[in-house]
């Protein structure tokens, strides 16, 4: 098991007011499978990611990934984890504006330890030809190409996508979608996804369903749909 998530909780005080995010969830998830976690707005599902992703530390119960216990981690372990073995896609791109497409994904690829080629990266999701445009010159479509490239560049182990259809229109975010699951096929990157779109999980290995801070839901799908037959 890759992902190994057991009796999660998570909480936040402001004030005298404690409001409880994550209330014991439980999931599990396959090296080189794609999960994808379903859920309305406060139902927890980037607090569990940012947990599982380093950013956020639990207040108890355990997150295994590839073998390691990540509450476990110092501040500095913890770092590295992200560093190392981490990709983060947001729906919003934070490419660095005064750099080029090129230079955006360089710069963290320097920062890692075994980097993919930065062109073959760029050829696999067709930017290669826009390499050395700035941000300002691409569309949506485009910007959010450049940051799956930038997070899959450094060879993660794990890919966390945060909504990253959520900004784009149909056509571009089933574009994405494929592009997503050619990662998975060609680097066998392990990717967890969240998002409020129900028709995405068919692309799923996995599909939790989150509410009120618990996974009420879980179900492995049979079928993979390819990306770019998926409607809605």
């Amino acid at each position: 098991m890759f992902i190994d998530v057991s009796n999660l909780k998570k909480s936040y005080t402001s004030g005298a007011v404690r409001n409880e995010v994550l209330k014991g969830v439980e999931m599990k998830l396959d090296r080189g499978d794609i999960g994808v976690i379903l859920g309305p707005s406060g139902s927890g599902k980037s607090t569990l990611m940012n947990i599982i992703g380093g950013v956020d530390r639990a207040d108890s119960g355990r997150v295994h990934v590839d073998g390691v216990e990540i509450n476990d981690l110092s501040d500095d372990q913890l770092t590295e984890y992200r560093r190392r073995d981490v990709g983060f896609i947001f729906q919003f791109y934070n490419l660095v504006p005064n750099l080029t497409v090129a230079e955006n994904i360089e710069v963290v690829s320097n920062i890692s330890k075994s980097p993919l080629n930065v062109d073959e990266v760029l050829e696999a999701v067709e930017m290669k030809d826009k390499k050395r445009r700035f941000p300002r010159e691409l569309s949506g479509g485009e910007q959010q190409r450049v940051s799956i490239a930038r997070a899959i560049v450094k060879n993660p182990k794990l890919l966390l996508c945060d909504e990253p259809t959520g900004a784009l229109d149909y056509q571009t975010s089933r574009s994405i979608l494929k592009l997503l699951q050619q990662v998975n096929k060609e680097f066998g990157t392990t990717i967890l996804m969240i998002t409020h779109n129900t028709a995405i999980a068919a692309m799923a290995n996995r599909v939790f369903r989150l509410r009120s801070g618990k996974v009420v839901d879980e179900a492995v799908n049979q079928v993979i749909i390819p990306a770019e037959r998926i409607e809605w």
